[in-house]
Parts: structure tokens; sequence; C-alpha cells
């Protein structure tokens, strides 16, 4: 593949002219009636916006690629003064000679194409590095296409692009087409984001609980789907024929045969996770001696969250061929239990009705199943009983319940006045033998 340089007669210079005539329209009387009109289709715009955010109660929405956090900051205030623009234009196009619009419609036309863009990615990708580095590249090349459109050098600079071409098998691209054509799909991908993350927003909106994972996988599989679909539109209008895929198909195939299987099976997993509901986010579970809740199940790892407020991530294929301990996936409450030790002289049934009474006095310990207290050892300095009860929040921690419990465990067995022994040793002193 070489490029190669076509010769083509002498190009015809910039349309000076034009731009003359376009510069000496903004000393016309009449860039007085565009500015006003302009200013009009500002404030319509504005408006509407405004109506709409309080109609669809969307004032608290912060991640609307729409409406975005203020009325300028989403889509569809740009798109709404386009649209006035345009027709703005076309009604004065008939009576006076353009100079202001001539400039508005461009810098508009730009105007929707970078936040459009920046909009979409932070809604897709919100957390990604990468993000900031494409917006900045969408918005140089959108403005430098508003910079040749209003001088009129871009028909000028888009000849010059056809005249760079390529030789590839039997077919001959131009730079033109390239360019064009990445464009194309630039725009075919960022639409597939848009349509996906609101898809993904609807979903998980008002999902709690054990249909939350299930939304979550039907947004995951949306996901890649349009992905899927974007990028076969996106192959189709840069020129490059599908059929040539199978090859590629093939060689991805082996790849992931040798040395992606490991990431392909940690996908695989996740889709059954999701899909089985074997484990849900809110779910805690204990994998590999880390105890905590699930916080979120992606396609390639699990997050889990501990009462220490560390997080692991797990891979979803770790969770697929190890033993899991899931807490939560008959019923999602828990039990605790705590051990104390009281003297041989107490009271036993009296012990355990104080036992019972102190973890009772909690309020997230449950009513029912009622705690029990149980005398389970004659230990070596009292006797132990264990004291059991049940929890329905876990998530909100279950050290501090723990605690709570001991201390009204420990108020009560003093206030009673029952003994906790220490521990007891008893030691024989033996003489020395005498010489």
């Amino acid at each position: 593949m070489t490029p190669q340089t076509q010769t083509s007669p002498a190009i015809a210079p910039p349309p000076l002219d034009d731009f003359a005539g376009w510069l000496a329209g903004f000393q016309q009387p009449t860039v007085w009636l565009e500015l006003g009109v302009l200013a009009l289709c500002v404030a319509l715009a504005w408006g509407l916006v405004t109506l709409l955010r309080r109609a669809l109660d969307m004032e608290e929405e912060k991640s609307s690629v729409l409406f975005g956090r203020r009325v300028m900051d989403g889509v569809l205030f740009p798109v709404l003064l386009l649209a006035l623009g345009y027709v703005a234009r076309s009604v004065l196009a008939s009576h006076i000679v353009l100079a202001v619009f001539k400039v508005a419609i461009p810098v508009l036309v730009s105007l929707v194409v970078i936040r459009m863009g920046v909009k979409v990615l932070q809604a897709a990708f919100s957390q990604a590095p990468w993000v900031r580095v494409m917006e900045r590249s969408i918005s140089w090349i959108a403005w430098g296409a508003m910079v040749l459109w209003v001088s009129g050098l871009l028909p000028l600079v888009l000849e010059e692009m056809d005249q760079i071409t390529w030789k590839i098998g039997a077919s001959t691209l131009s730079l033109r087409t390239l360019i064009e054509g990445a464009l194309t799909a630039g725009a075919m991908l960022i639409v597939t984001l848009w349509i996906s993350a609101a898809i993904e927003s609807r979903l998980l909106r008002s999902a709690v609980g054990a249909d939350l994972s299930l939304r979550k996988a039907l947004s995951n599989a949306t996901r890649a789907l349009l992905m899927f679909l974007g990028l076969i539109f996106a192959l189709s209008a840069v020129g490059i024929d599908l059929t040539a895929l199978s090859v590629l198909g093939g060689a991805v195939g082996v790849g992931i045969g040798f040395g992606l299987q490991k990431l392909a099976s940690n996908y695989v997993s996740g889709f059954v996770i999701l899909a089985e509901r074997s484990m849900r986010i809110g779910d805690n579970v204990k994998v590999d001696n880390f105890e905590g809740r699930i916080t979120d199940i992606t396609t390639r790892y699990t997050v889990i969250r501990s009462a220490t407020g560390r997080e692991s991530i797990v891979p979803n294929e770790m969770l697929i061929t190890q033993r899991v301990e899931n807490l939560s996936l008959a019923d999602p409450k828990v039990w605790q239990s705590t051990i104390v030790s009281v003297g041989y002289d107490s009271d036993a049934e009296r012990v355990r009705q104080l036992l019972a009474d102190a973890a009772l006095a909690q309020d997230r310990v449950l009513k029912d199943p009622a705690p029990s207290a149980s005398l389970s050892a004659f230990g070596a300095d009292g006797l132990e009983f264990t004291l059991g009860y049940w929890i329905a929040d876990p998530e909100n921690g279950q050290l501090n319940v723990r605690s709570a419990v001991n201390l009204a465990v420990l108020q009560a067995l003093r206030s009673h006045g029952i003994e906790i022994p220490y521990p007891q040793r008893v030691v024989h002193m033996v003489p020395a033998p005498v010489r």
C-alpha cells in the first residue's frame, strides 16, 4: 500500500470575492437585525429547555446527556438553537444579505458536535482517564472544521485530499474518503454509546436488590450488542468489505484460544453470574477468606467491599470455579453470635434471660427470629454461654452491632452482680529434694 499523488489542473484561488463580500456585510445596518434575531433564538432555546427540564423533572439530573447539569450544559440547548438558527436564516436570506448567520451556523454546528461527543463520553466512560484526551481532540477537530468552513477554504482542502490516494488491492481510497469514513464511524459509535448509556440509566434508576443484577445483565448485553452493530455500520461507512472480517474472526478465535482465554473466560463468567443470579449486587459473600458486600458486577470482575471499607476486585472466573459462601442467597438476614463466660455459682436461667434481653434491646437486632442464649460448654474458668441473634441490614456494618450487643451484655451482667471470671490456674509447688 503506497500513497500516490495525482496531478490535476491548477487549483482555483480561494473565493476572496465571497470572503470580502461577507466581511463587507458586517458594515451593513442589517447586521443589527441579524443580531437581534439571533438573540431571540437564544432566548427561545433557553426558555424551551427550561420548560422541558421542569416538565420532565430533570433539575436534579446530573448525568443526562440531553439536559446536563445546567440549561447550557446539555446537548438539547445547542440543538434547539441550531434548529432555530436555520429557520431564522432561511427567513432572512430572502430579504437581506446575511453576514452574522454565516458565522453563527458553523459555530452552532461545531458546538453541537463538541457537546454531543463530550457528554456521551462522560456518560458512558465517566471514570476512564482517556476521556479528557478524546474531549480535547473532538473540540480541536470541530473548531478547525468551523474555521475552514467560515473562511471558505473547506472545499479547497477537501479537493486537495481527493488527490492523495492509496491503492489497496483492486480499490483506490483517497485521504478524504478515509477521513470522512473515520468521522462517520466515530459519529456512529457516539450515537451507539448514547443509546446504550440512556438504556442503562433507565434500567438501573429504580432497581434494587435482586432486580438490580438482572437489569445490570440486560444493560451489559444491550451495550455489547449496540457496540457490535455500531462497529459493523462504522466499518461499512469506511468502505471495508464485511466479508473480509471472516479472516479477522478466525484470527481472534485463535487468539482467544491461546492468549486471551482468561479474559474471555472472565467475560463469559460475568454474564453467567448476572444471568443465573447466584450472586447479586447487595449480597454478602465470602471469597478466598475475604468477606464483604457485592457493590458492582461488571463483565470482567466483581467488586466486594468489606465492613472496614476495603474493596477487593475479584475476577469473575474465580467466582465460578471456586467455592463461594453467599450469606444472602436464600435469605438476606445474617446470623451473629458471641460467647460469654460467667462464674459457676451463677444462675444459668437468669444469665440466659439477661443475654437475650440485652441483644433484643438493640434496634438492628431482629425480633423475629428472636435472640437466643444457650449454655454451650463447661469451661475451665466458668460457664460458657453462646448468644445468637439475627440482623437484616449487614450492609450497614456487622462489627458495630456486635460491639453494641457486647456492651449491653457487659452492662447487664455487672448491674445484676454476675461475675465474669478471670482465667484460673492451679500451681503445685514441689519442694526440691534434700541432699
